[in-house]
Parts: structure tokens; sequence; C-alpha cells
């Protein structure tokens, strides 16, 4: 049960890249700019979260459904996938609502 979250963290990733393969929102519609833009919102919140973390806001939730890694203290590695994950729905939400308001205005 250690590894369920990091699981339905990366079925759902899945998920992501095959919704951004079908209609072309992100990373199959520009590989470098979606790489870019991705890495920066990833690094972005990773910092957010190490702030956080030393100011003592955050902590690691322990749940039985965690791996118990740690990439950084009270950083758990699914958090770095939840970032991903996080970063890449957005992006993927907002290629698809851009395309489906120019569609709905011409």
């Amino acid at each position: 049960m250690g590894i369920l979250y990091l699981a339905a963290l990366l079925v759902s990733l899945t998920g992501m890249v095959v919704l951004d393969r079908r209609f072309r929102l992100f990373f199959f519609h520009r590989p470098r700019r979606a790489a870019v833009v991705l890495v920066v919102g990833v690094a972005f919140f990773v910092l957010w979260d190490l702030a956080g973390i030393g100011l003592g806001i955050f902590f690691r939730g322990e749940t039985e459904f965690m791996t118990g890694l740690q990439v950084a203290p009270e950083l758990p590695v699914e958090e770095l996938f939840f970032l991903t994950l996080l970063c890449y729905l957005t992006m993927n939400v907002f290629a698809g609502a851009r395309r489906l308001i120019g569609r709905s205005t011409a």
C-alpha cells in the first residue's frame, strides 16, 4: 500500500499525456516551449514548498499510502509528481479552453 498515492499520480500523469497526444494541447503541440513552461512551473512550486517548509508552515503528512521517501526534509517524493501533474493539467486545460473559445468565436 506504500506506493498507492504515487501510483495514482503516475496513472493521472499518463492520462494527461494521452489527452495531450490526442488533442495536441501542450507537449505534442510545441514540445520545447512546453518543457520550459513545465520545468519553470514545477521549480516555482518546489521553491514555494521549500520556503513554506523553512518557515514552518508546511509539514509532510504521513499516510500508509505514501512511500516514505523524501527529496528533502518534509518534502516527499510524491510532491514532485503532484506538482508535475498540477502544472501539466493546468497547461492542458488552458490550451483546451483556449482552443474551444477560439472555435466558438469563429
